[in-house]
């Protein structure tokens, strides 16, 4: 649904050759029938039970015209829906993590605990993303600014190490608070940048959640769940990405997660607030369609080929 969303043409303007294309086409096709006289004297029906030695083999051909004709249309227009970086942009985006520090964190599932695994996990991001901007905000019953995206990384694992339920100043699971938190953030960063939810669960209000993050701009958004597999607090979870059109990542006890974290991060950001669409580069997709083009002229020329050799044929077995 995302990619239908961003799908448009850099060179709408383009389309419009469609139009003589289809015009075009279809007066050669009048031109071509051999029967067109006939057709204006007589029922058309009629004349297709009469006429004989129709090969609809070159009708097919015909079609074939057409449909290369309008995808070469399509192709010049210039299809895209994935954007891509400006060389001229930093290297990366920033990524702010959310982290939740509430008393469900301190689960012993997974072992040693939820709130351990969430802190390791985000000193092998730290460690993964060196010299990349890197953010912090610890969220329960209230959101806070840890850390803004720096490209000190160490550092924001350090905080992580030091964040827990005993330091925030309300329980409970607002989400909501933390995505509009990162939206004030991300507005200063001239790259835009992602957000990356650790926590067990999403108990909030989902209706405020998808209004924070519309006023936020739309951030792409990951949740790394750190909770046991198939548990109703791993439903919560889905639901709330669901909603914000993200992605759920399973924990894993190698570097497979941080890997498509880190994959994920690295994805242009599409909107931000305030940003306009002219100022996104897109890439061009038409190219993909040139193969398509190549095998219907391969075709073409083979089907002329062969029906050039016909009339060679039936001459010598007329003169044998």
């Amino acid at each position: 649904m995302e990619t239908l969303a961003q799908f448009h043409f850099l060179r709408p303007a383009w389309l419009l050759l469609a139009l003589p294309a289809v015009a075009l086409w279809w007066f050669w096709r009048r031109g071509q029938d051999p029967l067109r006289g006939w057709r204006e004297q007589m029922d058309a029906e009629l004349v297709d039970a009469l006429a004989t030695g129709h090969d609809t083999r070159e009708d097919r051909s015909a079609w074939w015209l057409l449909a290369g004709w309008l995808i070469a249309v399509v192709a010049v227009a210039g299809p895209a829906w994935r954007p891509e970086p400006s060389p001229f942009a930093e290297d990366a985006s920033a990524l702010i993590i959310l982290m939740k520090a509430d008393a469900t964190m301190e689960g012993e599932d997974p072992a040693p605990s939820r709130l351990e695994r969430a802190r390791l996990k985000i000193a092998d991001l730290a460690e993964a993303r060196k010299g990349q901007p890197l953010g912090l905000i610890a969220y329960a019953g209230s959101a806070h600014l840890v850390l803004p995206p720096t490209k000190d990384t160490e550092v924001v694992a350090q905080m992580a190490a030091e964040i827990g339920p005993g330091i925030m100043p309300e329980p409970g699971d607002r989400l909501d608070l933390a995505v509009a938190k990162a939206g004030e953030i991300l507005a200063e960063q001239e790259g835009g940048g992602s957000l990356l939810v650790v926590a067990d669960a999403a108990d909030g209000n989902e209706a405020a959640l998808s209004e924070a993050h519309s006023q936020a701009g739309r951030p792409a958004m990951v949740f790394l769940a750190v909770n046991s597999p198939g548990s109703s607090e791993d439903d919560s979870l889905r639901a709330a990405a669901k909603e914000v059109r993200g992605k759920v990542q399973a924990l894993t006890v190698d570097g497979a997660d941080i890997d498509a974290i880190i994959k994920e991060a690295a994805r242009p950001p599409v909107s931000r607030s305030g940003d306009s669409a002219e100022g996104i580069r897109w890439r061009e997709a038409g190219w993909w369609l040139v193969p398509i083009l190549v095998l219907i002229m391969a075709w073409s020329f083979r089907r002329e080929s062969g029906q050039s050799s016909e009339p060679k044929e039936a001459a010598a077995a007329s003169l044998s």
